[in-house]
């Protein structure tokens, strides 16, 4: 699979909510020429939840063809039903999807044996090399070690993007699941760390606003430069930190406006960036030297 930076692309939108096609062609240029590892397309920091499948559908195939090859695409197709959860899987094969990824079931709280069987359901129903991805803080669901364990023995889940950050998973997982099961941070303020255990990458926040240095820490970090990675990161400390002083993409996205990556567009119920947080935020992007 692939090692390195991958960013989790936000949706850029219009002041009405749309999508912004130029923008979003601008953002696909963007980690190409700096260097970003694969683009995640609509995942939950890519606003999935406030999608329709439609648009859902459209937004994968539209950054599928504008990556055209140059860089591997991801699709977020995570669903908390089961058969939604499928028909998206399904819908980023057909367009020509790289793999997707699947977010565990949020609010209705599945046991593991759910998960277990959500997963293996999706991974069954489509011929696509699925990642899974575990954030309890958002989906009030934790998928543990052992059942990543259970699911990596289903032929086409290849990986985890484990967003706990929680890094004894990196040892407990490598160990259940081999050498070939990619592990992805999901938590950029320890995905360094997390990578010189043995993770092979980090799918990023932010990478949105910062790809370059994401990718030289990274390669850093992969190669067992730990001095190296550690002093890229500590550029970065403050965009891990700042990125979340709101819930999710919303700090993101007014970064990218700031640097005319995108419009203010968010869709609701989400809001734009509150005033209090904006020199913070400035603040964090101009240490790492993106102001």
């Amino acid at each position: 699979m692939y090692r390195g930076s991958i960013v989790a692309l936000i949706t850029p939108m219009d002041a009405g909510g749309a999508i912004d096609d130029a923008s979003l062609r601008r953002l696909v240029d963007l980690h190409v020429a700096e260097g970003t590892a694969a683009i995640v397309a609509v995942g939950t920091t890519g606003e999935s939840a406030t999608l329709d499948e439609a648009e859902h559908c459209g937004v994968i195939a539209r950054v599928v063809s504008l990556a055209a090859g140059r860089i591997p695409v991801i699709a977020g197709t995570g669903a908390n039903s089961t058969r939604e959860a499928i028909e998206l899987t399904r819908c980023a094969h057909e367009v020509g999807a790289d793999a997707a990824l699947l977010v565990t079931p949020y609010y209705n709280k599945p046991t593991q044996e759910g998960l277990y069987l959500h997963h293996r359901a999706v991974a069954e129903a489509v011929d696509i090399p699925q990642i899974l991805y575990n954030v309890p803080g958002r989906t009030a669901c934790d998928m543990l070690p052992e059942t990543v364990i259970r699911l990596a023995e289903v032929d086409n889940i290849v990986g985890v993007k484990e967003a706990t950050g929680d890094l004894e998973r990196v040892r407990q997982i490598r160990e259940g699941c081999g050498a070939d099961f990619a592990l992805y941070s999901g938590d950029d303020a320890t995905a360094c760390d997390f990578m010189l255990l043995g993770g092979d990458g980090v799918i990023s926040v932010t990478a949105n606003l910062a790809p370059r240095l994401m990718h030289e820490m990274c390669d850093a970090a992969l190669a067992g430069d730990r001095e190296r990675a550690h002093a890229v990161n500590q550029r970065l400390d403050p965009l891990h930190r700042d990125l979340f002083l709101q819930s999710n993409p919303i700090p993101v996205k007014w970064g990218a406006a700031e640097l005319g990556l995108c419009q203010r567009g968010i869709r609701l119920p989400l809001t734009w960036l509150s005033d209090q947080y904006h020199a913070r935020v400035r603040a964090a992007m101009a240490q790492a030297g993106l102001l």
